[in-house]
């Protein structure tokens, strides 16, 4: 089956070369072709991603083309505009993917809006509202290595899509041959016939005034003499983040040079994800060279960021998502009652693997602080229902642990240009009070105590990977652990059981230990790793960790 496909692309005009000859070198090597054709890449609620290459299990215009038919077989059942918004980011083949989407749209008599210019995630995802479109397309593989691209598919809310619509799309992918399938007309043709058309300025600038509104203390940045080492990581982040602190009054920024410009091979960093140090080692040279005060990095898509901080003693500190998470909620609520533009019966939302050290703090200052599954689209789900009674000015900030905040119902995803301003902005104000955000954090510590949250991933490679990862969590299901590391589990949540949680389906598992430390076990739903995520609380930290190590050592063989 997959050497006959194979066989039909080989056959085929592909009208790029690179998979030409792709398709030509990897002849006679039957793992190659299977590795390509034996199955397709699944299209799921976060969208397709894969690595870029020939073949239905890869990322390429073909795959493209036909996803697309099925957003646009979709979008037709909608009524609405009849529009969709479209933006990519560097990776590689990025503006051939969302040219390629554009032209698929415009041959179904869909509207086109598409940036002139790559744009992060929070650009499309404004776009989709501005435009009043039924949906929107992201080209981007977020933090991924160098080899990937993907393909995320967003809702007229701005939020990415809903499974009930992911479902209708995948239904209809199914149903489009992937070489013949799509109805399709050339970029060109698109845009003489008025279907494709560029988003304007008027949207870019509603955008980044949108953000700025967002500042807690307006005007404290100008005055603050704040010094900043920034890295967009090669990706979309440069224009919107140095254009929205500039507009607040933060000049003194030094740009990394060698990550500065957009570049999909990533050269100075294999995985350019500010979660992880190897990225962030660039910016951190020259934070100490320059004596900077912060040093931020955000992700291709610029939807997350991560950040380095300067301690008392001239050395620089990674912050945790989770650090970052607290220490912003902290910030906008503290700020926000102190300058009156607290609204009445604030909301703020966090993924349920999130610290609970933020629940402490949304309790101190009154704050209802609402848990949801993983992944952005469920905050922007508590968001819409806020919307839908017209009480979205409840909402005031919501975060995940690895690296995503958002602050405003502006957009419905994560929005690194929104949480680099605020990050800034708190660096600013505590700079101008003597204190600083790595003595907040202290200070917010022993406030609450030392909660220590700590991510481990266990990747699981190949065809049979994905297969591997659900015998694990089968096996989780049938033999629950009753302790780990000497402690006793006295709660355990099933997410895949709604009907106990109260939240929709989800691969997750949770189980409480009886000195409050909890243990999270969860896949990805992008990637073939299974992450289990640890909360340890101790007096100090050297205590929080000690706990932590044992519990890892305890899941290691469950996973094995």
């Amino acid at each position: 089956m997959y050497q006959d496909d194979y066989k039909r692309w080989l056959a085929a005009d592909l009208v790029d070369f690179d998979l030409e000859k792709e398709l030509r070198d990897i002849a006679g090597d039957d793992e190659a072709i299977k590795d390509r054709f034996a199955v397709a890449l699944q299209f799921g609620t976060a969208g397709l991603r894969g690595t870029l290459g020939a073949g239905t299990n890869r990322m390429n215009i073909w795959v493209v083309r036909q996803a697309t038919q099925g957003v646009a077989d979709w979008v037709k059942t909608q009524g609405g505009s009849q529009t969709v918004a479209i933006s990519y980011d560097s990776r590689l083949k990025g503006w051939n993917f969302a040219r390629d989407a554009a032209g698929v749209l415009a041959a179904n008599g869909i509207k086109v809006r598409i940036y002139d210019e790559l744009m992060p995630v929070p650009a499309l995802s404004f776009a989709t509202r501005y435009y009043k479109c039924n949906a929107g397309i992201m080209v981007t593989a977020s933090h991924n290595p160098a080899k990937y691209n993907g393909y995320k598919a967003y809702g007229p809310d701005g939020c990415q899509m809903t499974d009930d619509a992911a479902a209708v799309v995948y239904d209809s992918i199914q149903k489009t041959d992937i070489l013949t399938g799509a109805k399709y007309m050339s970029f060109a043709a698109g845009v003489e016939k008025g279907l494709i058309q560029f988003v304007g300025d008027d949207c870019k600038d509603a955008f980044y005034q949108a953000i700025e509104a967002k500042q807690v203390r307006p005007g404290l940045c100008k005055t603050a003499g704040l010094k900043l080492v920034y890295s967009p990581l090669n990706g979309t982040g440069l224009i919107p983040v140095t254009r929205v602190l500039k507009d607040i009054g933060i000049t003194d920024i030094t740009i990394v040079p060698e990550q500065e410009y957009p570049n999909g091979y990533f050269t100075t960093c294999s995985y350019p994800n500010p979660e992880i140090y190897a990225a962030l080692e660039m910016g951190l040279a020259l934070a100490k060279e320059t004596q900077a005060d912060l040093m931020l990095a955000t992700d291709p898509d610029a939807d997350r960021v991560g950040i380095a901080m300067k301690c008392p003693d001239g050395s620089y500190e990674l912050v945790s998502g989770n650090e970052m998470g607290v220490l912003l909620l902290d910030y906008i609520c503290q700020g926000r009652k102190e300058k009156g533009t607290m609204p009445k019966d604030p909301i703020a939302v966090m993924s349920l693997v999130s610290t609970p050290l933020a629940d402490k703090v949304a309790e101190h200052y009154g704050v209802e602080l609402r848990h949801v599954l993983t992944g952005f689209k469920w905050i922007g789900d508590q968001i819409l229902h806020l919307e839908e009674k017209g009480e979205e000015d409840r909402f005031i900030f919501g975060f995940e642990e690895s690296y995503g905040y958002l602050a405003g119902s502006y957009v419905r995803d994560k929005d690194a240009v929104v949480a680099s301003m605020l990050i800034c902005e708190m660096a600013a104000y505590y700079r101008s009070i003597g204190s600083s955000i790595k003595q907040r954090l202290e200070e917010i510590y022993q406030q609450y105590g030392r909660y220590l949250n700590k991510v481990d991933s266990f990747e699981f490679p190949g065809l049979s990977g994905m297969d591997k990862m659900a015998g694990i969590m089968e096996k989780l299901r049938q033999t629950p652990p009753t302790e780990f590391a000497g402690k006793k589990v006295t709660k355990a949540v099933d997410f895949n059981k709604p009907e106990e949680t109260g939240l929709p389906k989800s691969n997750v598992l949770i189980y409480t230990l009886d000195d409050g430390s909890t243990v999270v076990v969860r896949p990805s739903g992008t990637e073939p790793k299974i992450k289990t995520y640890f909360t340890t609380l101790g007096k100090n930290l050297a205590e929080a960790q000690a706990a932590k190590d044992k519990l890892a050592e305890a899941v290691k063989p469950l996973l094995a």
